[in-house]
């Protein structure tokens, strides 16, 4: 597959923490003002009811990601347990969190790779305006590892080469510059960094500008699944628009066949049956 990697500041291991943690907020705030990923409550209700998840473990979380609106959302199903993870977590955030949403969403305070999730981390996989930071080989791990796993898995990302799409994002830092100063708790160095020192206005640029050439098209989502999809797993790939702004957010949702789950419930019963009348028998 040939692809643009390129790279994003914020992401980067050199980029002071402090500085990630206040991209990581503005991209979550501008987010949720233009609800991007509201369409995709729809897909993700249906998906957990036919997982029968009763936990999310959401990757590359960042100061929180949709799931701090979302959560409220799905808030007629319950109960639902969100856990964030991240490989750099966001400390402010996660006490902000768990304020809010204490029974809810919490996040995992240890570092989580996407391509290296604990074995105790069990649940449906969420991973919104992320995918795109992998290049193909471990992008396609990770959905071989949620495969291997036998965990649901749903991928959504905002960013894309659309015409759309890159016309908002270079509205971005103009929208922040708007609401920077109202973003609560209020904090001077926030300000610093934006209008005297324009570090946050700049990355957001850059690097959503490189977000959207790295961003994987449905063919190219069709592409990873086909080297791994089984009978026995369920793929969904598409776009979908919606939200406040019509931009069109791509998806790719993949669980275990509920038929195949049941099947291996049932032969297991039957196995433990026959076990129990030899036993009884000897």
């Amino acid at each position: 597959m040939r692809r643009l990697q390129l790279f994003e500041i914020h992401e980067q291991a050199w980029f002071p923490q402090f500085l990630r943690d206040y991209v990581t907020e503005a991209l979550q705030i501008l987010l949720e003002l233009g609800n991007l990923y509201g369409p995709a409550v729809r897909r993700l209700q249906k998906t957990l009811e036919v997982t029968k998840a009763d936990r999310v473990v959401d990757l590359c979380s960042g100061a929180g990601g949709p799931w701090l609106s979302l959560t409220d959302q799905l808030a007629g199903r319950s109960p639902l347990e969100i856990c964030l993870t991240d490989k750099y977590p966001h400390e402010k955030a996660s006490i902000g969190a768990r304020r809010l949403h204490s029974r809810r969403i919490h996040f995992h305070p240890v570092p989580v790779e996407a391509t290296q999730i604990p074995a105790g981390l069990k649940g449906f996989r969420t991973m919104f305006t992320a995918f795109h930071h992998f290049p193909p080989q471990k992008a396609r791990a990770i959905l071989e590892d949620a495969v291997l796993s036998r965990q649901g898995i749903g991928i959504f990302e905002a960013s894309g080469k659309h015409v759309f799409t890159i016309f908002l994002i270079l509205l971005l830092p103009f929208l922040y510059f708007v609401v920077v100063p109202f973003v609560r708790p209020f904090r001077w160095e926030r300000l610093l960094w934006s209008y005297l020192i324009p570090v946050l206005p700049l990355v957001l640029l850059f690097d959503g500008i490189v977000s959207c050439l790295r961003a994987y098209s449905p063919k190219e989502l069709r592409e990873f699944t086909e080297g791994i999809s089984g009978a026995d797993y369920t793929w969904e790939i598409g776009e979908m628009t919606g939200g406040r702004m019509p931009a069109r957010v791509t998806f790719l949702i993949g669980y275990p066949s509920p038929e195949f789950a049941r099947r291996v419930e049932n032969l297991s019963s039957e196995i433990a049956s026959h076990q129990a009348v030899a036993n009884a028998g000897g």
